[in-house]
């Protein structure tokens, strides 16, 4: 995955968008997460700008709902179909229906294990990395804690293998030892707050550093953290949420990696319309063969993802993506451009 890194800007230009009154279906995870909504806003741009039907379905954290969703949006009769699996292992079956109505699938975000889908994510190894080397530039030597995604996202996992490998070294030397390490059911802010606490009372607060995986987990994070007067030691995260960056800001999460979700729902309503349309999906622009854990070969396409820190905190402020004002609340004497 990580020769695939790619610029997000001008993914799919001159790729052919004709939507002929195509109806394209998204099936979200759940709406729990702040960026989701940025996502989805740049879904419905690309689709409007492309003359396509917007539908979609919250399946609310429930795999057994996101099943019944997909079914109701293919009864619908859309055209394609993106998903955001809540549980990609449960989603195949969904992907298998829509195969057999010749439905084609954009796997968005998270890896559904079936190379009938085509997967458009960030480069999530990388993103792991990115998180690990800044939390390790803060602290190269100490007790560190990993707050880990949910255990049915495989992005999940792809995030910690890529904190492994810049830690490792730190840890056979000695300088680093995990101290506690837990998966996150669902992503959900308070589940990762309830791992942090616990982690903090079997070690009595003895924690120098935690790589979280997402903003929302560094959020609980950061709240069992400042519960106990620790808030400020080093905490990453990743997707830019306004909080996050407000955080970053204040001195109490070290790094956010930005992975700009409008450049990915654009991608995603383009390609979707694309291949709606009969495109194949190795005629993608950009288009890479990637090799699955499960031995799958998949179309993907794999955009680049930014580290946020203080050091850089005006590239979001410039890029739109968030105000001065939302990223400096509360900050004084803060990093630019919150000074």
């Amino acid at each position: 995955m990580h020769k695939a890194i790619l610029a997000a800007v001008a993914l799919t230009a001159g790729f052919a968008t004709s939507a002929l009154a195509q109806t394209v279906g998204v099936s979200w995870s759940n709406f729990q997460e702040e960026r989701w909504k940025t996502d989805e806003a740049a879904i419905k741009a690309a689709l409007d700008a492309a003359g396509a039907t917007y539908v979609s379905a919250d399946a609310q954290s429930s795999s057994a709902k996101q099943l019944s969703d997909i079914e109701a949006l293919i009864a619908q009769g859309v055209d394609a179909l993106i998903i955001l699996g809540q549980d990609t292992q449960a989603v195949i079956p969904a992907v298998q229906a829509a195969a057999d109505e010749g439905i084609p699938v954009v796997a968005y975000d998270r890896l559904i294990e079936d190379p009938r889908a085509f997967y458009l994510t960030f480069d999530n190894i990388e993103v792991g990395r990115m998180q690990a080397r800044a939390v390790f530039e803060q602290m190269p030597k100490g007790r560190y804690v990993m707050i880990k995604g949910s255990p049915t996202d495989p992005n999940a996992d792809f995030l910690r293998g890529g904190q492994q490998e810049v830690l490792q070294a730190a840890i056979d030397s000695g300088d680093i030892t995990i101290v506690g390490e837990a998966y996150t059911d669902g992503w959900l802010p308070a589940n990762a707050q309830k791992n942090m606490e616990q982690i903090l009372t079997e070690t009595s607060n003895g924690v120098d550093a935690v790589v979280a995986s997402n903003d929302g987990t560094a959020g609980g994070v950061v709240a069992a953290l400042t519960a106990q007067g620790m808030a400020g030691i080093p905490v990453s995260g990743q997707d830019g949420d306004h909080a996050a960056l407000n955080r970053v800001a204040a001195g109490t999460q070290t790094v956010s990696v930005w992975k700009d979700a409008r450049e990915l729902g654009k991608a995603a309503g383009e390609i979707a319309v694309a291949l709606a349309g009969g495109a194949a999906m190795d005629a993608v622009p950009n288009a890479v063969k990637f090799t699955t854990p499960g031995g799958n070969e998949m179309n993907a396409v794999f955009l680049a993802p930014i580290p946020v820190t203080k050091d850089n905190l005006s590239v979001v402020v410039d890029a739109g993506w968030i105000s001065q004002e939302a990223l400096c609340q509360g900050v004084s004497a803060g990093p630019a451009p919150c000074n």
